[in-house]
């Protein structure tokens, strides 16, 4: 046999290379897995070894918590901040720790338009508080939170109480292909996003922490990724993973841009909605106000916007109309080609009205209707057109029914 063929006798390491090894084939994984922790490092100003490769958003925001919550026992009882539109991997993870009583918590209530005000931010902060966990970009109504105001914040306390220190993460996930991710311009010390929402990226999650940042592991197995995620690394998805991410940081801007500028025709349209057939019009009541955000009713249909017109996400369109149940809309959209959800895909089975809608507005029924419209690198002006009629169609034929 050939010198350059060789043979490989190690799949009970794994089917491909596993990092691990130390034959050649594990050695050659190995630099691959290197150059994409640098790869994604440099996207977020960090170091390579602060990124922590996992299983995705999920598995990313429970370690960046649970894994500061466990990293402080024996010290006393901490205490952790969030507010109350996170993602559910980031709520239920305070609850859980809460019901288990591992950690104290404090929830705290966005503002009518969808955004945390910092100061209170910073009024929830107690001596034993161990961690504030704020998300970028909400997953339901776009809203973007002032990260940079939160962390000078965190920062005027922990300068102010040099016997305690306050880690400041958030969840990235809906912002990896919008929005800044340097964790020093942004002042947080764990961010975590996944592929899940990159064209083209793998299956992987992603854990940036600080170096000086402690964290426990929160389940047992080998010393992969700094110690703190074991399981041998999905190195194909990796890979897959850093090359989407560094293709969109290329096209983030230009890509911004564009959107934005589809968001903003989509809400036009929304707003000049009109139908000879049915004297249908859709008004925004309260837009830029936000202590009046109730909707306008000018015809037997009116639907309100939900979250800042302004700061939000350039591809989220969230839309409710009062007395249609989210699913009809959902199921209308559907039969005209038209996909779309009514909140979170996590929590889409589970029969209730959106949390988040419910956090920004506390009159909202069960039988109120919210839509979430997502835009993507495919979208174009005609797919908002033929939305716009499809909607106005379900609406007239809606009228009917009601009637």
């Amino acid at each position: 046999m050939a010198k350059s063929n060789k043979i490989y006798l190690d799949y009970a390491a794994s089917f491909s290379a596993n990092p691990s090894s130390i034959h050649s084939f594990g050695v050659d994984a190995k630099k691959k897995l290197a150059r994409a922790r640098k790869e994604v490092a440099g996207v977020l100003g960090g170091r390579s070894e602060e990124i922590i490769f996992t299983s995705g958003g999920t598995e990313s925001n429970n370690l960046a918590i649970q894994g500061a919550a466990l990293a402080w026992r024996g010290k006393g009882f901490p205490h952790i901040i969030t507010t109350n539109i996170e993602h559910p991997s980031v709520l239920e993870t305070f609850k859980l720790l809460d019901k288990r009583k591992l950690a104290q918590i404090s929830i705290v209530s966005v503002e009518k338009n969808g955004i945390v005000d910092p100061k209170k931010i910073k009024k929830e902060i107690k001596k034993n508080t161990i961690l504030v966990s704020v998300m970028y970009a909400n997953n339901e109504i776009g809203t973007i939170q002032p990260i940079r105001e939160i962390a000078k914040e965190i920062r005027h306390w922990n300068k102010q109480n040099l016997f305690s220190y306050v880690l400041f993460h958030t969840d990235a996930v809906q912002a990896v292909n919008y929005l800044d991710l340097n964790m020093e311009r942004l002042g947080v010390d764990l961010l975590s996003f996944s592929g899940s929402k990159i064209e083209g990226a793998g299956k992987v999650g992603v854990l940036c922490k600080k170096k000086s940042v402690l964290l426990s592991k929160i389940f047992g197995g080998g010393d992969q990724e700094m110690g703190l995620r074991p399981g041998t690394e999905n190195l194909p998805e990796i890979l897959k993973f850093s090359k989407a991410l560094q293709f969109t940081q290329k096209v983030k801007e230009k890509e911004t841009k564009r959107l934005t500028k589809l968001r903003d025709y989509f809400f036009a349209k929304l707003f000049n909605l009109k139908n000879k057939n049915q004297n249908f019009r859709a008004g925004l009541a309260g837009v830029g106000d936000p202590e009046n955000r109730g909707p306008e009713k000018i015809s037997d249909f009116y639907f309100s916007i939900n979250g800042d017109l302004k700061n939000r996400l350039p591809n989220n369109v969230n839309i409710t109309f009062p007395n249609i149940p989210s699913d009809l809309l959902v199921i209308e959209l559907s039969a005209r080609g038209i996909m779309c959800s009514s909140k979170s895909a996590c929590k889409s089975g589970d029969g209730k009205a959106s949390y988040v809608i419910k956090a920004i507005n506390k009159n909202i029924s069960e039988e109120d209707g919210s839509l979430r419209f997502s835009l993507g690198r495919d979208t174009t002006k005609k797919d908002i057109d033929y939305t716009i009629k499809a909607l106005s169609e379900i609406l007239t034929k809606l009228k009917k029914w009601y009637d």
